[in-house]
């Protein structure tokens, strides 16, 4: 069953810029907001029940990491936005699902926007876009709903693990953004490893019904990845060429790593496109193979029916005066001519090693 195409313009048209309208499909996603404020010596983890718990953190001294998941929940996204002064437009981005990967450069932050993926229990690419906004001692995160992929990132803050602690906003965007790209790889590696199983299938000949079907779901995967990913090599090159006082020159080298990660991902993804365009030629390819076979079985049956049924027709003829006819052992001598061009045409077949 085809699947239903799913519209997610990016405006609608009369559409008002900076109109916070949600156009993902988690509608029912809970509202969670969770806070971790932090210095070299001191942790504190939050979970808050409303966004105006969130005020109290702009101007402190320490670092602080705000999540929010639920972009379903507009009105709440609209008071802190005004609160931490961000642009309308910023806004509209953040709920605007069908974002492509981007940073955008203001007075006192930085936008960014990039995809979040990973494979759901049927193993299809599942596509969550996270917004993230630097200000100078703070990161807010905007996603659809719980789960994602900061596990590591939290244990990190939360044991004083690594340098996350001892540095300032921008290096725990960084580390968010790392841990995005590092679980693009495991994305990676279960493609390829369903890309190889489905070539070592061809190979076999041990070709299931859907095999088209299921090489046309390979490629809507990589075109996923590709219009979820090669996006963000932009984004990282501009914060590598950044000079805003938002971004340390120390830190830019971790960006930098990452940027090389990401190249590692994208060549990987080449790689893979060209694969499986091979694999529906692979497939076609055999599909030929096997359907000559049968055509070269059934040209050999008729070229060797075609005499005998020569030699019957002419003994079915009605005439009175066929002089074999009367010959008492006639109808075994004509099964042996037939038995003998039979083996014989066979023989001649496998000689010329069309059998």
């Amino acid at each position: 069953m085809p699947r239903k195409r799913v519209n997610r313009s990016k405006k609608v048209l009369g559409q008002i810029p900076g109109s916070i309208i949600y156009t993902g499909e988690r509608a029912k996603s809970k509202l969670f907001l969770e806070a971790f404020d932090y210095t070299t010596n001191n942790c504190i983890e939050k979970e808050l029940s409303t966004v105006e718990d969130t005020y109290a953190f702009k101007l402190t001294d320490s670092i602080t990491w705000i999540n929010i998941n639920g972009l379903n929940h507009v009105e709440d996204i609209g008071k802190l936005g005004k609160h931490y002064e961000l642009h309308p437009l910023v806004l509209e981005d953040v709920v605007n699902i069908a974002q492509r990967p981007k940073i955008d450069e203001y007075e006192n932050y930085m936008f960014v926007v990039l995809k979040m993926l990973y494979y759901d229990k049927n193993q299809t690419i599942v596509s969550e876009q996270v917004s993230f906004v630097l200000g100078k001692n703070y990161v807010l995160s905007f996603q659809e709903s719980e789960g994602d992929v900061f596990d590591t990132v939290r244990n990190r803050i939360r044991q004083a693990k690594g340098r996350v602690r001892n540095m300032q906003a921008d290096y725990l965007l960084y580390t968010l953004i790392d841990a995005i790209v590092d679980h693009y790889f495991g994305v990676i590696e279960v493609l390829g490893d369903k890309i190889e199983d489905f070539e070592t299938e061809i190979f076999s000949g041990n070709i299931e019904d859907g095999a088209s079907q299921k090489i046309q779901d390979l490629k809507r995967e990589i075109l996923r990845l590709r219009r979820a990913i090669f996006p963000l090599r932009e984004v990282l090159n501009r914060i590598e060429k950044n000079e805003t006082d938002l971004i340390q020159p120390k830190t830019i080298t971790y960006y930098r790593d990452i940027y090389d990660h990401l190249i590692q991902v994208t060549e990987n993804i080449d790689i893979y496109r060209e694969m499986i365009w091979s694999l529906m030629d692979m497939y076609m390819t055999t599909i030929s193979n096997k359907m000559n076979e049968v055509m070269k079985v059934l040209t050999i049956m008729a070229s060797i029916f075609i005499p005998l049924t020569f030699i019957a027709g002419i003994y079915g003829m009605n005439f009175e005066y066929i002089p074999e006819l009367q010959y008492k052992y006639s109808y075994f001598i004509l099964w042996g001519v037939m038995i003998v061009m039979f083996l014989g045409m066979l023989y001649y077949f496998r000689k010329k090693k069309w059998l």
